[in-house]
């Protein structure tokens, strides 16, 4: 379990002032320009030495990635671009550093721009968040008044920071569709290569950090790489935002350490699972694009929360998002509705998505009631193994992923239910029949 003293978000929930003169009294904006002074490569590799991934979903080494930019300007300006445009269901913790603690994000813009080369920093808000992005401008002009950011600011660094506000589309946060969006064309991924780092915002270099990311550096260097290397497992370290939501007594947000078992997780912060531990039917363990991981002793039952607990069950941390499923889940209904929001939000670029979408959705509407066949299981599997890494950008990847863990673990109640509509079927036939 994390130590206080080990927090970073200090005021997750609120409760103390969310401005410049609260940030700085908790420890915000101290020494920025000491750490600027350590210079481009130190702050890269003290990224680097931390283990920070990034908390978006992919969870890309931060520091490597920052690395990809270029050390010297070809007479391009470089970007920095924070990604705020959290919309996976289930997910829910940007908001809450946008709302109650902008200023490290702040801050962290600053830091990265500087690590990178980048004068410009963007920050890409989700069309629905309309007092996130409020407190967040107001956060940012508070830095321009106090010369934290600017032309000629007191930390060295000449940067300005804009927030744009997106138009609610979940493809969105997908990071070259994110660019194009920003650029005011329709959001549809880039293929790639070449990469944002070459030719990003503009036809410039360019990096793309979700919002906890950004907001976990000054941290990192205030406070040490080897502090942040030190809480979780390796390769899987630092703290990190966990969104708990569903069947569970005391929905929340909480940071906590990297690799907590999802029990003491759960039971620690959330109350535990409406009616005990052994009610638990499955969990998503990060944001409705990864696979659930079902109860039981060698799933969910050992599941740690980490990069590589999750994968360890075939599934994946994602964005940290929890949604847990008690037995009065329908299950198959559930993944049936989430294929439906995946259907609705593909860009319609690339033809296995398209297509396979709506595919996926009207198939699993009817074996959730039933009315399939049971060839069409291993047919529907075979669908999204098409879908799965033959499109642009990973979104076809996180519509698959959820009905794959569907079909791997709940086959047999698909089968129950096929069975039972095929017995009333027949059974009402044979009733029409007697009558006739």
């Amino acid at each position: 379990m994390l130590a206080d003293k080990d927090r970073i978000f200090r005021n997750l929930y609120g409760q103390h002032d969310w401005g410049l003169k609260g940030a700085r009294a908790r420890g915000a904006w101290d020494g920025t320009k000491e750490i600027l002074a350590k210079g481009r490569d130190a702050i890269i590799e003290e990224v680097k030495t931390s283990g920070l991934r990034g908390r978006g979903g992919a969870g890309f080494p931060t520091g490597l990635k920052w690395s990809f930019m270029p050390k010297k300007s070809d007479g391009r300006p470089q970007y920095l671009v924070v990604n705020a445009d959290e919309s996976e269901p289930g997910t829910c913790k940007d908001r809450e550093i946008m709302r109650h603690d902008p200023h490290l994000l702040v801050e962290g813009c600053l830091i990265a721009g500087f690590a990178m080369g980048a004068s410009t920093g963007y920050i890409y808000v989700r069309g629905e968040f309309v007092r996130e992005r409020e407190r967040l401008q107001a956060a940012i002009d508070e830095a321009y008044e106090a010369k934290l950011l600017g032309k000629n600011n007191v930390n060295g660094w000449d940067f300005d920071l804009y927030v744009h506000h997106g138009a609610g589309a979940y493809i969105c946060g997908e990071e070259t569709a994110l660019l194009e969006s920003l650029e005011g064309k329709k959001g549809q991924p880039r293929l790639k290569p070449p990469f944002p780092a070459n030719v990003g915002l503009y036809g410039c270099p360019t990096t793309v950090n979700n919002v906890e990311s950004i907001a976990v550096v000054p941290d990192i260097l205030r406070r040490g790489a080897t502090w942040f290397a030190g809480i979780g497992r390796p390769n899987n370290s630092g703290t990190k935002l966990f969104c708990i939501s569903g069947h569970v007594e005391k929905p929340c947000n909480v940071e906590e350490a990297m690799g907590i078992p999802l029990r003491e997780l759960l039971e620690t912060h959330a109350g535990g699972v409406r009616g005990g531990w052994d009610n638990l039917l499955a969990v998503i363990p990060g944001g409705s694009s990864m696979p659930l991981v079902p109860a039981g002793k060698d799933q969910a039952d050992t599941l740690l929360m980490d990069f590589d607990g999750c994968r360890d069950k075939k599934s994946a941390l994602g964005t940290a998002a929890v949604i847990v499923m008690d037995k009065s889940t329908d299950i198959v209904r559930a993944m049936a509705r989430i294929s439906y929001f995946y259907k609705h939000e593909s860009c319609g670029q690339c033809t296995p998505c398209r297509e396979g979408m709506g595919w996926m959705w009207r198939v699993l509407t009817r074996m959730a009631e039933g009315r399939a066949q049971k060839r069409e299981i291993d047919m529907l599997m075979q669908v999204t193994q098409q879908i799965e890494g033959h499109t642009i950008c990973a979104f076809g990847d996180g519509a698959a992923w959820p009905v794959q863990g569907l079909l791997r673990h709940f086959r047999p109640e698909i089968e129950r239910r096929i069975d039972e509509h095929t017995r009333n079927a027949e059974a009402q036939g044979a009733a029409r029949e007697a009558a006739e």
